[in-house]
């Protein structure tokens, strides 16, 4: 079994919700970065999603865009990305790795062989957050033929009948962002968030993560009270960028957001 369906059927078991984590891998370095994801595991993160540099993120924040450019003047590519991961599952971390990249990355690296190559890695799930469904038919099947979840966005915009046909070729979770716009920390959760996940549920099984302007541990568990499991991307990002190699500091920070999750019981 995939490890992130393994993670959720044993977070539905004790009555749970997911605390995903987001990085930028390579920054400050891929060392760092593979001491990063031992670290998240330790402190109780169930999913790790690692952000691979891309020199235009389009969908990302000043916070995110930053540590892309960072990541790539340490010289991390995404050959260096995949083998941090292999790096972390030889030493034993069994965390799920989801990768967020962009889809220019995987078809200059070739789709079929991205997707053997991430598996072999242990790599769990891929993101390509610019990929319509439209348009991933080669991707998905080489995804899921390696045995890695291709998994696909939701926008706070999309109506029903678009929900549906996105949840038709998503696998492991469904990514739901929560607002308008790149992603960021806000100071408040978006409105109608309970309404429009209730949306997505009646027209999938899958688990339902929603991500982009959580930043508090208020957040956190508001979130986690509507959704199956809550993202946290730019606010650990901004931690990392002022704390860089002291990842022990980092952790105080991501055990507070971890907590607020795991205290907001599943219905």
């Amino acid at each position: 079994m995939n490890r992130i369906d393994q993670k959720f059927a044993d977070l539905r078991a004790a009555g749970q919700k997911a605390f995903v984590a987001y990085i930028t891998a390579g920054d400050p370095d891929l060392e760092s970065t593979a001491r990063y994801v031992r670290a998240l595991e330790k402190v109780g993160v169930d999913v790790v999603e690692l952000g691979v540099p891309f020199s235009d993120p389009l969908a990302d924040g000043v916070v995110n865009q930053r540590a892309a450019e960072r990541a790539l003047r340490s010289g991390t590519t995404p050959h260096g990305v995949l083998a941090t991961v292999r790096r972390v599952r030889d030493a034993g971390c069994r965390v799920p790795v989801v990768l967020y990249i962009y889809f220019n990355l995987i078809h200059r690296h070739g789709v079929k062989s991205f997707g053997r190559e991430a598996a072999r890695a242990g790599v769990d799930g891929v993101l390509a957050l610019d990929l319509p469904p439209e348009e991933a038919g080669p991707y998905e099947t080489a995804m899921r033929q390696a045995g890695v979840h291709p998994i696909f966005l939701i926008a706070p915009t999309t109506p029903e009948p678009r929900i549906a046909e996105i949840a038709g070729h998503g696998a492991g979770f469904l990514y739901y962002i929560s607002r308008e716009g790149v992603t960021g920390m806000q100071r408040e959760v978006a409105d109608r968030l309970a309404e429009r996940v209730a949306v997505i549920r009646r027209c999938s099984r899958v688990p339902v993560v929603v991500g982009f302007g959580v930043a508090t541990p208020e957040h956190a568990a508001t979130v986690a009270r509507a959704a199956d499991g809550v993202v946290v991307g730019s606010a650990i990002v901004d931690q990392m960028a002022r704390h860089g190699r002291h990842v022990a500091r980092v952790m105080r920070f991501v055990s507070r957001l971890v907590r607020a999750v795991k205290k907001v019981r599943a219905q």
